[in-house]
């Protein structure tokens, strides 16, 4: 057992203690976050929003830049969210689940290309190509600001985009060293997929006739 404890953490073995604590306070509030989105709670963006903040914090310290924009861009987008899902449509409807119109697909891959420009300036400007973490990091970017936002109006296609997200994210964070990270892409690549199913469900549900 001790072999295989030494190659999932040994990593930590330099880490302040500060930092180990603080990870796992934000991947146990990811956790929720992710899980809450599956339920369509509102309680994502709270969650959300501590956990982004602290990975904010300790990605610019681990000079993760890429990452640490993800999770700033999140921050910004589960305030923007959390006012969507709370508004009402009409006296008696908040926001509904709903498809992606053609409009919004075109939005979502201007989202996307202009991602991965913005990205690479960004790592071209603090001459961060050192590593080919960083190109993979400049896409894995692009899906999840897709899926955020996608998320923040409620279509169903964010989960496709989260799933893509966190099934690259895995092996990547830990070939970083970020093992609790990478569990957590992999516990949340499964809760996406089970997310994915239940807003169909709702969706079958709401265009029910009445």
């Amino acid at each position: 057992m001790q072999p295989i404890f030494d190659f999932f953490f040994d990593q930590y073995s330099g880490y302040p203690t500060l930092f180990i604590i603080l990870e796992i306070i934000a991947v146990i509030f990811g956790f929720l976050s992710v899980w809450y989105s599956k339920q369509n709670n509102i309680l994502v963006y709270p969650t959300g929003i501590v956990s982004t903040l602290i990975f904010v914090y300790l990605l610019w310290q681990w000079q993760l830049l890429g990452d640490m924009m993800i999770n700033a861009y999140y921050f910004s987008m589960s305030i923007y969210g959390w006012y969507i899902w709370t508004r009402k449509v009409d006296a008696t409807h908040f926001t509904p689940i709903t498809n992606t119109t053609k409009k919004e697909n075109w939005q979502s891959l201007f989202i996307f290309l202009g991602t991965l420009i913005f990205v690479f300036v960004v790592y071209e400007w603090f001459d961060k190509w050192n590593n080919w973490t960083a190109y993979v990091d400049t896409l894995t970017t692009a899906i999840f600001f897709v899926g955020m936002w996608q998320m923040a109006k409620r279509k169903i296609e964010n989960w496709i985009f989260w799933i893509i997200g966190d099934i690259i994210s895995v092996p990547l964070y830990f070939y970083k060293g970020l093992t609790f990270t990478a569990i957590q892409y992999f516990v949340f690549t499964i809760i996406a997929i089970y997310g994915y199913t239940a807003w169909q469900k709702h969706l079958r549900n709401d265009l029910r006739p009445s």
